[in-house]
């Protein structure tokens, strides 16, 4: 059984929240809840969880300010957000796990599996930690990335990220030296997450990093030469907007 607790400041979300875990998440146990950030710390400490569903937004502080207090975190997350976007944009850059209000029951689900397999271990959250010094950091602009993969998470460098590759709502990130990397999230999520001031969506297949275009050949809408040999097709509708972005507008 896995040890829960709620952090939420509207009491019709917690009991919504735990009547959902009770009928489709039946391993995982609510043994505390909490509406603001003092009541939850005292919880946590008190009742050792292995998971917390952590509310983004509450009065006198944040579901951040809570993690900070208790570092280092050796329980799993699970945010829970209505809005913030600056939020949602840096849980999803540290690929952890969030649930957008209402919650979805297979969403709910889907989260719960996915952290069970860590959260009886209680170790040091490493992908936590990472999150919490990456938030301090204004504009959310850190130097990795955090992909999920089959066996964790693997952090790669975004100056070796030459393209990400659309594949039946996959990603396929080329990471230099020929790697390749397949992620369960989509293209368009990752356009919202990466810095807008080097990568750039030339098709609805692929994000390219600016800094990886060896060349350019004209056409309706044109190809790009990336730095892995990929000629990579431009939409027409984005051509004008990639002509000024690469410097080339003489020449457009």
């Amino acid at each position: 059984m896995i040890k829960s607790v709620i952090i939420d400041d509207e009491p019709d979300n917690v009991v919504v929240l735990s009547k959902l875990l009770q009928e489709f998440c039946p391993d995982v146990s609510v043994t505390g809840v909490a509406g603001n950030v003092l009541k939850a710390v005292a919880v946590i400490r008190e009742m050792q969880p292995d998971l917390v569903f952590l509310d983004v937004e509450m009065p006198y502080g944040n579901g951040f300010d809570i993690l900070d207090r208790l570092r280092p975190v050796h329980f799993e997350v699970i945010f829970i957000t209505a809005f913030n976007e600056y939020a949602l944009k840096a849980i999803r850059y540290n690929a952890l796990d969030y649930l957008l209000k209402p919650v979805n029951i297979g969403e709910l689900q889907e989260a719960v599996i996915k952290v069970s397999k860590h959260a009886q271990l209680k170790t040091f959250n490493q992908q936590l930690e990472d999150f919490l010094q990456n938030l301090k950091k204004q504009p959310l602009i850190t130097d990795k990335i955090a992909l999920p993969s089959a066996s964790g998470v693997v952090f790669i460098p975004l100056k070796d990220i030459i393209r990400c590759e659309a594949n039946r709502g996959y990603t396929i990130f080329t990471i230099k030296n020929r790697r390749k990397i397949i992620s369960s999230k989509s293209v368009k999520e990752y356009e919202e997450i990466l810095p807008g001031e080097v990568f750039f969506r030339v098709h609805n297949s692929h994000l390219v990093n600016l800094y990886c275009v060896q060349g350019y050949q004209w056409g309706r809408g044109g190809c790009l030469e990336m730095e892995d040999g990929a000629m990579v097709k431009v939409a027409a509708r984005r051509k004008s907007e990639l002509i000024a972005r690469l410097g080339l507008g003489p020449y457009g």
